[in-house]
């Protein structure tokens, strides 16, 4: 299906001295070749709602009379909504079809771009954090003095290992969220990778003179990698997210569409890292000896290293315009540095959308972390015989079936978290839901389920707790803590969400070294009703909501102008259920809307064009200045030469289209 809008394609103007529209012209003097169905000035309100629907009414939004799909009743939603995905996978499948016609391998080298390259940073910092959980036991095994019986290391070092890695963690979101609302996405991206790249020289060469200082360089050293990794989480989630939409005010079928799968399969490549990380190590053979187990940990660290190292050169080089759409949000908003207003404003309209994100991943990480820091206690209960042997194959065998459950999780979240029927909110209930009821029966019949009898439909429990936690909160938690939140602050917000999820882990970690293994079925599944409640009555839905249609309502909210934004971001169904209470919807009214729109896109038509005249040394990218030639030219004939309105009576569009059932 065709959006309506006019790409920019480099072309040569078809007169000499003139340049085709919508590239120019800057006056209004050398215009050449407007089409001859133009309406002048004064059209009837049919050619003018002929010139703006594609825009206002896009097809995968609007039923053909104009009726957003969530005004329809639910049968119709249903009816309309599997009709858009049809075509649009009919449309992709042929994409792929015609890909591996003309190359075979050409779907992979699609694949590679658009999930492995933009999600690289959380893939190698998914093989390098998590190895820690993996490489415990083998401490363990090969000295145990220090890990196990504490006669040569200082007990709260070897601790600590878990504590200051978390520690980081929180550090990093915070501190490189906020650098990235203020210097940019790209600066963020590149420090990122740099600190990794030397936390992992830092870790792959740890030493001391003796065991206690090796494990004191170990874990100030996996902090100080742990920074860049929190960074990571922001800057990821906002540079997947911008990087799909542009700059622009015009929206985008692909944002609206695939913006959540895009993400997500940037965020999916964490499960990968662990992946290869668990595949690299059950290719060595126990019992190890003290060289072997020096060479397996050090290697494991240095891979990722060269890695980063490449990450560092690919994003210094390669993402010129990672900071392109937050740039024009502060053009746009004459701001310089950090949006302190914008923060301001976050905390008057939308903290019920913090604590929806910041409280979700909190519980949620509870879960993840308890589940990936702990697994050699749930192993040990599904499989008696690792603990009595303290054979680690055994527990990194079942820890890599444990992970390629996971990736189940994530890429089916991919499939389905833009699909308007699933969504956002209800893949994070049906995760926080399954997860509670997954860890609360076997918390109450513990000692059945890890006996003979019952010990298959643990382990089957155990997985599937594994699988619900990514396809639910952990998949969307990444997603919706950018989504939520305008572009000026949206790195510092999900950084700050984020954090809150690594305090949870935090508490996971600190609880569990005092309780059993049956205590901690019994803490934790209260956690996924606490999740469930949090989402239910703090978050928004925005599945299949445009994100500039979100920055559309960010203009108004900014200047003061609440009550007279009217469009679909306040409509009921993309609100939470405080929100509504609240009366945030109050004013959402499709019909004044569409009047709203049409100015609200002469305004940014005036602007471009005045941006435009401004660029004498022809520096400025148009490649987000796009409107479609009748747009253009219907704005050019009713403006003056001066850019000042000349008659604005003709964007007066017909509401004849615009019911609500």
């Amino acid at each position: 299906m065709s959006d309506g809008l006019e790409h920019h394609k480099h072309h040569d103007p078809t007169n000499l001295g003139m340049v085709s529209s919508p590239h120019g012209p800057e006056t209004g003097d050398d215009h050449a070749h407007l089409p001859a169905d133009f309406p002048a000035a004064g059209s009837s309100e049919g050619e003018v709602a002929r010139i703006f629907d594609k825009i206002l009414f896009p097809d995968d939004l609007y039923t053909p009379e104009g009726v957003y799909w969530a005004d329809l009743p639910f049968g119709q939603q249903m009816k309309f909504n599997t009709a858009v995905d049809n075509a649009e996978a009919k449309k992709e499948l042929g994409t792929i079809w015609s890909m591996i016609k003309q190359d075979l391998l050409s779907p992979i080298s699609w694949y590679f771009k658009n999930a492995v390259l933009p999600g690289a940073g959380l893939g190698l910092e998914g093989y390098a954090l998590f190895s820690i959980g993996n490489l415990t036991p083998l401490f363990s095994a090969v000295w145990p003095q220090c890990w196990k019986t504490y006669k040569v290391c200082n007990k709260q070092w070897t601790f600590a290992v878990t504590y200051l890695e978390i520690v980081g963690i929180i550090i990093g979101q915070i501190l490189v969220g906020f650098i990235g609302d203020s210097i940019g996405r790209r600066w963020g991206l590149i420090q990122d990778a740099l600190i990794m790249f030397g936390g992992l020289l830092m870790l792959t060469a740890s030493w001391g003179l003796s065991l206690n200082g090796w494990v004191i360089c170990y874990t100030l050293s996996l902090m100080f990698y742990s920074i860049g990794v929190g960074g990571e989480y922001p800057m990821t989630a906002t540079a997947a997210m911008e990087n799909a939409t542009g700059s622009g005010k015009i929206s985008t079928r692909e944002d609206r569409l695939h913006r959540g799968r895009k993400v997500t399969m940037a965020f999916l490549m964490q499960g990968w890292g662990q992946f290869f990380n668990q595949a690299i190590l059950t290719v060595g053979k126990p019992p190890y000896s003290l060289v072997s187990a020096q060479w397996t940990f050090r290697v494991s660290f240095a891979i990722p290293a060269i890695g980063t190292l490449w990450l560092v050169y690919y994003r210094a080089y390669k993402m010129p315009l990672a900071s392109k759409q937050l740039n024009a949000a502060k053009k746009r908003a004459k701001v310089t540095g950090y949006d302190v207003q914008s923060l301001k404003l976050i905390f008057k309209y939308f903290t019920p959308r913090l604590i929806a994100t910041a409280g979700s991943w909190f519980v949620n990480d509870v879960f993840f972390y308890g589940n990936k820091l702990f697994q050699s206690t749930f192993i040990a209960a599904i499989d008696p015989s690792v603990a009595k042997t303290g054979n680690i194959m055994t527990s990194w065998l079942w820890n890599f079936v444990n992970i390629a459950v996971s990736l189940c999780g994530y890429y089916l979240a991919s499939f389905l978290i833009d699909n308007k029927l699933v969504g956002r909110k209800r893949m994070m209930q049906l995760g926080f839901l399954m997860d509670f009821i997954l860890f609360v029966v076997p918390a109450f019949h513990y000692n059945y389920y890890k006996s003979v009898k019952g010990v298959h439909a643990f382990q089957a429990m155990y997985f599937l707790s594994s699988f619900f936690n990514q396809f639910g909160p952990n998949a969307v938690t990444f997603l919706v803590a950018a989504e939520v939140f305008p572009t000026s602050i949206r790195a510092t917000a999900h950084g700050f969400s984020a954090a809150w999820g690594k305090l949870g882990a935090l508490l996971a970690t600190v609880v569990y070294s005092y309780i059993d293994t049956q205590q901690k079925f019994y803490f934790v599944p209260w956690f996924g009703l606490a999740g469930m409640l949090v989402t239910w009555l703090f978050l928004p839905d925005t599945t299949g909501l445009d994100l500039k249609e979100q920055e559309r309502r960010w203009m108004y909210l900014r200047q003061g102008r609440e009550s007279e934004y009217h469009g679909i971001a306040v409509h009921p169904r993309h609100l939470s259920v405080w929100e509504r209470m609240r009366g945030a919807g109050k004013y959402y009214d499709p019909k004044q809307d569409r009047i709203g729109q049409v100015k609200d896109l002469r305004n940014e038509w005036e602007y471009r064009q005045a941006e435009k005249s401004k660029d004498e040394a022809g520096l400025l990218d148009t490649d987000d200045l796009q409107f479609p030639d009748e747009v253009h030219n219907h704005f050019m004939r009713t403006s003056n030469t001066k850019g000042k309105l000349r008659d604005t009576s003709s964007d007066n569009i017909s509401n004849e289209k615009v019911t609500v059932n």
